[in-house]
């Protein structure tokens, strides 16, 4: 059985990630790419799936765990009877060739240590051909994929599994260094393990260097920009929403989906995020990456891309895999890319405004390409779509989604203006205004005092807190206050917000999500624009709180079970987490130099 989702640490190398659970097991990692196939997909499975198991032979005392300060390296250490063995995992910075390397290092005493490895190519079916090459390496070759285990330990073959015994000294040393390869080329060259950790190191401290955030809670905040570095796809600079596929939103639930890909809704919070914390590279290529993937006609527009901005994201079922604590089914791919969701446009028009104001420098062809689809946007806005959370039911007419639309034309009007761009401004300003009120009109419930879901609906939605985020409606304003109070009296669970509303009943089969994290940020910066800092700090403290022991965080939180839930870790509930740290440190200290909001 698998790991609690919170009981796993993140490793990467920029081009992929691997979780290794607090038991000493990679039990995810997709090869070579965040969107390739799994070799190891236990996660969602058993061992037999396909794992990597080291840890002590003999029964554990105690065991902790840590990030080296600035890096992604994990060490976990063992304690037993006889003494101590750290285990230090990481993925060197990616050279000619993946690796995964792990290190058994001896603390104290004498420990007697087992290693299993179970590769399992086409996540965890497909069984590889395995022998030994002429300098000692263990090759795996399946299809296309292939694998070389490097380490100074005796191993043996034993029901489809490599297995070790060995015993590890204070002070001592053994390495294990897995590597993959295309099956058609010439075997990876081996590395020094001792050199890769020294650069690995020196990688990420060099990289944390350059944060500029010095507000409350830095380290978290450091975690949380190490984690979305971790997720970008360094050749092309996407970034995709989570490692993982169908860990579910609610244990034992159906709603799993397949994370791997890059949102367009990230866009803008993704954006500041970065540009805030310092960090104009990885903002430029993410943006760069933006531009290359939007292009073509904005009709085919989609939500989300893969991380080379391929468009065919087609979703199938991995019927061999039992599921993450039996969640069914395991989706590979997201049929979602195909959804009208009319809120993406607004995130693209905003990133490139915001990324003009953060000063970065835009191909030439951008502000060509933002009135192309401004041109599109203008016959499409009062459509119904599926909205943000990809409802894949009937078609409506979201209220953020139309907001997002007046996004759109708000930010291209900023632009124009600011910047000096040859633009058809009346009648952007006339479109500006007519979404306004037909929101204002149609998505306001005047019995609760508060903005809804959707235009007729009586139901609330968490999305609807990014109104004054987004610049559309100023916090102070009473309708606002208003959509505030009813969010706490009916989203609001355990001092949590959650995306849906609880009063929903159009499917009763499916049970209740946890707490959406990023949507409990959001009230907090709801919180801080209302000039509520008190209600932010204690909501943001909250979310930190259920972080796990190396401060990653999942989709969601179950508040009844105590237990993270949702794809891990996710980059939204990070992002989120750098951008309210940020209003929360400008709230406290007003005169200092602000950050960029999204509503600029």
């Amino acid at each position: 059985m698998s790991c609690r989702i919170e009981d796993y640490g993140l490793i990467g190398d920029c081009e992929t990630a691997a979780l290794v659970g607090r038991d000493g097991s990679i039990d995810w990692l997709c090869w070579p790419a965040f969107d390739s196939d799994a070799c190891f997909a236990a996660l969602l499975g058993t061992h037999r799936h396909g794992r990597w198991l080291i840890a002590p032979a003999e029964d554990v005392t105690k065991c902790s765990r840590r990030y080296w300060d600035n890096t992604l390296i994990l060490e976990t250490l063992f304690e037993t009877a006889n003494g101590a063995v750290a285990l230090i995992d990481f993925m060197p910075p990616r050279g000619k060739a993946s690796d995964v390397v792990r290190l058994v290092r001896g603390v104290s005493g004498k420990v007697k240590l087992q290693m299993e490895l179970v590769i399992r190519f086409g996540f965890g079916i497909d069984i590889p051909w395995v022998k030994r090459t002429e300098d000692g390496a263990l090759l795996a070759i399946g299809g296309q994929d292939m694998t070389v285990l490097r380490t100074p330990i005796e191993t043996r073959g034993r029901d489809l599994t490599t297995v070790a015994d060995f015993e590890v000294s204070a002070n001592e040393t053994v390495p294990f260094v897995l590597t993959y390869g295309p099956s058609h080329l010439p075997l990876p060259k081996p590395i020094d393990p001792a050199q890769a950790l020294e650069d690995t190191k020196d990688f990420w401290i060099d990289w944390c260097s350059h944060c500029t955030y010095e507000g409350g809670c830095r380290d978290l905040v450091i975690r949380s920009l190490i984690t979305l570095k971790a997720l970008t796809y360094a050749p092309t600079g996407g970034i995709v929403a989570a490692p993982t596929t169908s860990l579910p939103e609610k244990l034992g639930g159906s709603r799993n989906w397949d994370y791997r890909f890059c949102w367009l809704r990230d866009a803008t919070f993704t954006l500041l995020a970065l540009m805030n914390s310092g960090y104009t590279e990885e903002a430029s290529a993410w943006h760069n990456w933006l531009l290359r993937a939007a292009a073509g006609s904005p009709a085919d527009m989609q939500i989300m891309y893969g991380i080379m901005g391929h468009r065919r994201l087609l979703e199938w079922e991995a019927t061999w895999l039992p599921g993450y604590e039996g969640a069914q089914p395991v989706r590979i791919g997201n049929a979602a890319h195909a959804q009208l969701q009319l809120d993406v446009y607004g995130e693209l028009i905003d990133a490139f405004h915001q990324a003009r104001v953060t000063e970065l420098k835009l191909d030439e062809g951008s502000w060509a390409l933002e009135c192309r689809v401004l041109e599109h946007l203008a016959e499409e806005w009062d459509q119904p779509d599926h909205g943000i959370w990809e409802r894949r039911g009937e078609a409506r007419h979201y209220v953020l989604s139309k907001v997002m639309t007046w996004v759109a034309f708000d930010r291209a009007i900023k632009s124009a203006e600011k910047f000096r761009f040859e633009a058809p401004l009346d009648h952007w300003r006339l479109l500006r205004d007519t979404i306004c009120r037909d929101v204002c009109e149609k998505g306001f419930d005047a019995r609760q005092n508060a903005f809804v879901e959707s235009y007729g609906s009586q139901l609330l939605d968490a999305s609807i807190l990014l109104l004054p985020t987004v610049g559309f409606l100023p916090a102070s304003d009473p309708r606002v206050l208003g959509t505030i109070t009813a969010i706490e009296k009916y989203l609001m669970r355990d001092g949590f917000v959650l995306r849906h509303d609880p009063r929903e009943v159009s499917d009763e089969r499916q049970p209740i999500e946890g707490a959406f994290l990023a949507c409990s940020l959001w009230l907090a910066d709801a919180y801080v624009l209302a000039g509520e800092i008190g209600k932010a700090q204690a909501l943001f403290d909250r979310v930190v709180a259920v972080a796990n022991d190396l401060g990653l965080l999942a989709e969601e939180f179950d508040t009844g079970e105590g237990r993270q839930t949702g794809n891990f870790p996710q980059a939204l509930t990070h992002i989120a987490l750098i951008n309210t740290a940020h209003n929360l440190s400008l709230a406290s200290r007003p005169a200092e130099k602000p950050a960029v909001q999204r509503s600029t």
